[in-house]
């Protein structure tokens, strides 16, 4: 079982910087892969961004490519999304997500956090 709390959403100009976390709980989340989801108002949610267990190799929405960062630190039990150069189609609920099966992640997570809110203005 794994829990993910979300945080560090906000309000942001245009050309600003995010960075969103992820606090994952349980003995095992550690051995699972991790990512991030958006959902805008009257749109599908959609992936984002995609890291392996082990950090090695991660995955990006073409929309975000070179402006997200997506990162996992061991040690202090998180998972990061650096989003910097955000733009006002950016403008989403994000939620973190967690599956044992990197591949499976992109399209069907089995856990989801509650989601936080961000919102960048033009």
């Amino acid at each position: 079982q794994v829990q993910l709390v979300e945080s560090g959403g906000g309000l942001v100009q245009a050309g600003g910087s995010l960075r969103l976390s992820c606090a994952p709980s349980g003995r095992t989340w550690k051995r699972y892969a991790m990512g991030w989801f958006r959902q805008a108002p009257g749109k599908e949610r959609e992936f984002v961004a995609s890291i392996r267990s082990t950090g090695s190799i991660t995955h990006y929405a073409e929309s975000v490519k070179g402006r997200f960062t997506i990162s996992r630190d061991g040690a202090k039990n998180t998972v990061y999304l650096q989003m910097n150069s955000l733009e006002p189609e950016d403008t989403a609920t994000y939620y973190c997500a967690a599956d044992e099966n990197f591949d499976i992640l992109r399209a069907d997570p089995d856990y989801w956090g509650q989601g936080t809110q961000v919102t960048v203005s033009s």
